[in-house]
């Protein structure tokens, strides 16, 4: 399936399933090589980042918000082509969507606070001071 497919679809499906089916994309594409805990953190990321209310106000907003997450930033012929790790990543989606559902002080987050990541060797301006690294990623918060 391309990137484009997936995205279209996503227009036709309930919110709760839309939203999980982004989040999944955004870790496929951004972490499905990494640890489950690094996918963790990317899902917590986007999820940060719509509590924060500035990105947009469902996950496909956030995650689909212009230059910000792998699903704007790659073609749309990108290929979801391992259903291995799809099938981790929509896993992965859903667990961290049940935890942040949680009353937030009781949510057990891999990093707390961080709205931003970057793969190791990037480098952005605002990139000071990561709160973790994890796998190949390290995890920011800066808003």
């Amino acid at each position: 399936m391309t990137l484009g497919l997936l995205l279209g679809m996503i227009a036709l499906l309930p919110r709760p399933v839309a939203d999980q089916t982004c989040l999944a994309a955004t870790v496929y594409m951004e972490a499905r090589s990494q640890p489950t805990r690094g996918q963790l953190a990317v899902a917590e990321v986007a999820l940060d980042r719509l509590d924060m209310g500035r990105y947009g106000d469902n996950i496909c907003e956030v995650v689909t918000a212009p230059h910000q997450f792998a699903l704007t930033t790659n073609s749309k012929n990108f290929r979801i082509d391992n259903p291995r790790a799809w099938d981790k990543a929509w896993k992965i989606a859903g667990k961290a969507i049940a935890i942040w559902n949680e009353p937030s002080k009781d949510r057990k987050l891999v990093v707390p606070g961080a709205d931003h990541f970057i793969r190791l060797g990037s480098s952005a301006n605002w990139a000071k001071n990561p709160i973790a690294t994890i796998g190949d990623h390290e995890f920011y918060a800066v808003d």
